[in-house]
């Protein structure tokens, strides 16, 4: 392309950014006076793209508001951010409309790819799932994720240097299985050759990812997506809670999602729950928002707790109105 062309379509991709940019800047930024900035701006018009005139002290030029400037320039980084957005958007509860916006977009965006990285792009979604339920993104690093992607597609080892809770940074072994976008995190999940365990980590938790010799072979049984929730829901903690519930599973899953129970049917009606906690405080509401029979095997904590939360809500019953006898609770 000769070089007054580029500097043109640089020039677009610079108003393309939003906002004002007077000629100084302009002309610093293409290394050019600002004679030419006006000239090449006057060649944009003669495209017809709307590049507006701004006056004043900080005046200089924009492009006209809402327009949909041919053509879209991106950088291979970008082009990979914005398809991770779109991917990302699939999982996040999206109409029928807002899917088919979703899908073409992305479409257009892959047809200017360039190929290496459209084989990248493309090994990503086939080793990527998504668990049910939107949340707020923590976007991990693209060459990680890429990297990773790349190991689940050829089922190559891979190195990562992960840090975990405490912020201790160090190296593992890992044989991926797959990619998970969970309640808006990201996660691999696979063989943690190091402890010889199945894992799940957080991408955003990854600061470098490299692929090593070898292969290895992919499990059967469950999916990625499945592996996760129930590593969630089976993860160690300080409490194992073990109930009987006289309820539907459908029932159940409306209080209990499958990240933080799982359930096994053990007799007509009723089923097993099990919890794995932290804290054991929370759980009382939820069991008295069943609002189904259900027997506490253990802790013995638990049902002390419930005792009490049962205890309460039958002193509030009797209340006729407000009382001084007790001080209010503090405000937190």
């Amino acid at each position: 392309m000769p070089r007054p062309a580029a500097r043109v379509l640089t020039l677009l991709e610079l108003l393309q950014s939003g906002g004002t940019r007077t000629v100084a800047e302009l002309a610093d930024r293409l290394g050019v006076d600002g004679r030419t900035v006006r000239r090449y701006v006057g060649q944009l018009i003669d495209l017809d793209v709307p590049v507006e005139s701004v006056r004043g002290r900080y005046g200089g030029y924009r492009l006209g508001p809402g327009y949909r400037v041919p053509p879209l320039m991106f950088g291979d980084e970008e082009a990979l951010a914005v398809l991770l957005g779109l991917v990302a958007g699939r999982g996040a509860g999206l109409t029928a409309a807002q899917r088919t916006a979703n899908e073409t977009a992305a479409a257009k965006i892959r047809r200017v790819l360039p190929r290496h990285l459209t084989r990248r792009l493309d090994a990503l979604l086939e080793s990527l799932s998504f668990t049910e339920g939107p949340g707020e993104s923590a976007s991990p690093d693209a060459g990680v994720l890429l990297t990773l992607a790349d190991a689940v597609h050829h089922h190559r080892p891979v190195s990562v240097r992960y840090a975990d809770r405490e912020g201790r940074h160090g190296d593992r072994t890992l044989h991926p299985y797959g990619i998970v976008v969970h309640g808006g995190r990201w996660y691999v999940t696979g063989r943690d050759a190091d402890r010889d365990e199945d894992r799940t980590f957080r991408l955003d938790r990854i600061a470098g990812a490299r692929s090593l010799p070898g292969s290895f072979e992919a499990p059967g049984g469950p999916d990625p997506a499945e592996r996760v929730v129930t590593g969630f829901a089976t993860a160690a903690y300080r409490y194992e809670v073990a109930l009987r519930v006289q309820a539907t599973p459908e029932h159940l899953r409306a209080h209990l999602p499958a990240t933080v129970a799982t359930l096994e049917e053990t007799e007509p009606g009723w089923l097993r729950v099990e919890v794995r906690a932290e804290r054991l405080d929370w759980l009382p509401s939820v069991l008295a928002a069943l609002d189904r029979p259900f027997v506490i095997d253990h802790p013995a904590e638990l049902r002390a707790l419930m005792r009490d939360f049962a205890a309460r809500l039958a002193a509030y019953a009797h209340r006729t109105g407000p009382t001084t006898a007790e001080p209010p609770e503090p405000r937190t």
